[in-house]
């Protein structure tokens, strides 16, 4: 098995193949970004039928091309930057570095399996991904138009506009509006072209809802039969998850999206302290539905709230042990809908998971030594 390290750029992209025992450089190619110079780079790889392609930031600018060759039944791992700097410079070379030796590198990760991470084609998940994307760019465009506005409406109005300020509202307290200056046109002009981008933002945000709705019914997830995940909220976890089988177990699934507490020892006494890494998006997701689940009375949520704020602890507190439980809940549906999808007629029979969505909670460092109930 020959590895083929890629070295991707906006313009070119550079492919170094080497032997996997002895890391010797066999041969390598320059094209350019075109899908002409694409298919020559597979016709000079086709010496080698025994291959595996190693993309530096596959996710990035090797998005395309990595695509591209799992489209053709290549087999591709995605190779972060960050491991074939180190590799440069642990390697021979003074340090030296050009799209070669970068792709040499990436070629190098790919051989210990150390960083590298297995590649497929794209599903519902990168869909999801894409749009949930493309909402939080329209809700934040929006809330920037909107506090744009009422910047405007206190300048014209007395008092100003109320705070729950839609684009309605907004055109209504504007006909009331006669400007007596050059400066008051102004504002009132603009102010008219923000009612009206609003509302062009109000359609597409009602437009993505409904085609991510549209997207988790197709996926046939269960996540939205949790209380306080709705559609919206079903496609972040799916889109921004991925593949829930790439966590080893809910421990490390509750420490990407930043809910495990993180251990802080020394000289024999220990404490936890909050998280403030991992995906943020997911977290703030998480948030919602914790927050959701404490607000609906009988909810296990809301039980397993109530049973923390019994034991002494604060409201944040057992709101943030919620957040914890729930991660482990949430990953435990997705892996279900994961075995059920491979299993199903249209996906494959028999695959297997590295993962299992039975038995008591894993243990990752100290991230549930505080949480010892299991989910439910």
């Amino acid at each position: 098995m020959m590895l083929i390290g890629v070295d991707p750029h906006k313009s070119t992209h550079t492919a170094t193949v080497v032997e996997p025992d002895t890391n010797r450089q066999v041969a390598s190619i320059r094209i350019d970004a075109t899908l002409p110079e694409y298919r020559r780079m597979l016709s000079w790889a086709a010496r080698w039928p025994q291959r595996r392609w190693a993309v530096e930031n596959a996710e990035g600018l090797g998005r395309h091309l990595a695509s591209w060759l799992l489209a053709r039944g290549e087999q591709v791992v995605d190779v972060p930057s960050t491991a074939t700097a180190r590799v440069r410079q642990l390697s021979r070379g003074g340090g030296r570095k050009n799209d070669r030796l970068d792709a040499a590198a990436a070629a190098c990760v790919a051989a210990f399996q150390g960083d590298a991470r297995p590649l497929a084609a794209e599903t519902a998940a990168d869909a999801l991904a894409v749009l949930d994307e493309q909402r939080v760019n329209l809700a934040q465009a929006r809330v920037r138009a909107v506090n744009q506005l009422h910047a405007l409406l206190r300048a014209l109005l007395a008092g100003g506009a109320p705070k729950d300020l839609s684009a309605a509202t907004a055109a209504a307290l504007l006909r009331s509006v006669r400007p007596s200056g050059d400066a008051e046109r102004a504002r009132k002009a603009v102010a008219g072209d923000l009612v009206a981008e609003i509302r062009s933002l109000d359609t597409r945000l009602k437009a993505s809802a409904k085609a991510i709705s549209a997207l988790v019914d197709e996926s046939g997830s269960t996540l939205t039969k949790t209380v306080g995940v709705g559609p919206i909220i079903a496609g972040r976890l799916i889109g921004r998850t991925g593949r829930p089988s790439r966590f080893p177990n809910s421990a490390a699934y509750a420490n990407y999206v930043g809910a495990a507490p993180v251990e802080v020892a020394s000289a024999g006494k220990a404490r936890h302290r909050l998280s403030r890494a991992g995906d943020r998006q997911l977290n703030s997701a998480l948030h919602t539905v914790a927050v959701t689940q404490i607000r609906t009375l009988r909810s296990p949520g809301n039980l397993y709230y109530q049973t923390k704020i019994a034991e002494g602890k604060t409201p944040r507190e057992a709101r943030r042990c919620l957040k914890r439980r729930l991660a482990d809940h949430l990953w435990r549906v997705m892996i279900a809908d994961e075995r059920r999808a491979a299993a199903s007629p249209g996906g494959h029979p028999g695959t297997t998971l590295q993962s299992s969505a039975a038995g008591s909670t894993p243990t990752t460092s100290s991230s549930d030594k505080s949480l010892p109930r299991p989910a439910s």
